[in-house]
C-alpha cells in the first residue's frame, strides 16, 4: 500500500481550488500507473493498494474508492462487484481509459465512471456527487428514490407503503441496478443466512412489490428465467 498526499503545483489551479472539500481516496490498481491528470490536479488525499482485500480492510474513513480500468478490466469488474456488496460501502469511482470503454457496463456495481480525458472541474464534479448521495443515504435509479435513513421509499415521487421486508428488498434490487441476483442471493442477503424459507417466499414478495409499484413501473423489476431478478433503472 503507498499514501500520498496529491496537491497540485500550478499557482493558477491553487486560486481554483481554494478552500476546496478535501475527501480521503482509496485506489485500487497498479501502484506503479499514473494518476490522471484530472485527480493529479485535486487536493484530496489518495491511498493506493494493488490488493483488493487490503483494500477493503482499509475502508474506515474512506469517501469514495477509485478503481483502476486501464489494463485489467476483468480484474476491476471483479472488484466493483465485491465492493458494490461489502457491508460497509463505499461509493465507487471506475477509472477508464479511451480502450476500455467499450466493455463497461452498469452490472458491474460501480456508480460512476471517470475518462482519462476528464477535467479537474468534471472529477471534482463526480467526487462531490457521489459523496454527498452516500451522506444522505439515499439510493436513486430511475424513478425509484430510496430513502435508508427515513425507510421511506418512492417511485416517480409518489410514497410507497412497505412492509419492512419489501422495502430492504427494494432497496437491495435498486442499489444493484443490472445485475441479476439469484433467489438464493435474495435470500441470504436480504433475508439473512438464519432463514428456513424456500426461495419461494422470494417470489411472493417480487409479486407485491410489483403490484405496489404499479404497472407503469413493474417492468423494472425484471424476471430472468429459471435464475432470479433484475432491477433495470431504465426502460
Amino acid at each position: 500500500m503507498m499514501e500520498c498526499n496529491i496537491v497540485t503545483t500550478l499557482d493558477d489551479a491553487i486560486s481554483v481550488w481554494e478552500g476546496i472539500w478535501m475527501a480521503r481516496l482509496s485506489l485500487l490498481g497498479p501502484l506503479d500507473t499514473p494518476l490522471p491528470e484530472a485527480l493529479e490536479l485535486l487536493p484530496h488525499s489518495i491511498s493506493r493498494y494493488d490488493d483488493l482485500q487490503e483494500c477493503m480492510s482499509h475502508l474506515e474513513g474512506v469517501d469514495v474508492v477509485l478503481v483502476d480500468c486501464h489494463d485489467e478490466p476483468a480484474r476491476a469488474r471483479e472488484a466493483c462487484l465485491h465492493l458494490s456488496c461489502y457491508e460497509r460501502r463505499v461509493p465507487i469511482l471506475l477509472l477508464a481509459g479511451s480502450d476500455t470503454l467499450s466493455v463497461i457496463s452498469p452490472d458491474w456495481g460501480m456508480d460512476d465512471f471517470l475518462c482519462d480525458s476528464a477535467t479537474p472541474s468534471e472529477a471534482e464534479a463526480r467526487l462531490r456527487c457521489l459523496f454527498t448521495a452516500h451522506v444522505t443515504n439515499q439510493l436513486v435509479a430511475g424513478p425509484f428514490t430510496i430513502d435508508e435513513d427515513g425507510y421511506t421509499a418512492s417511485v416517480a415521487d409518489k410514497d410507497l407503503d412497505l412492509t419492512y421486508t419489501e422495502f430492504e428488498l427494494l432497496k437491495y434490487l435498486v442499489g444493484h441496478p443490472g445485475r441479476v441476483l439469484t433467489r438464493d442471493l435474495l435470500l441470504s442477503d436480504v433475508w439473512g443466512y438464519d432463514y428456513y424459507g424456500g426461495t419461494r417466499t422470494v417470489d411472493v414478495h417480487i409479486r407485491r412489490l410489483r403490484a405496489k409499484v404499479g404497472p407503469e413501473y413493474e417492468g423494472h423489476i425484471q424476471t430472468v428465467r429459471s435464475v432470479g431478478y433484475r432491477f433495470q433503472a431504465e426502460r
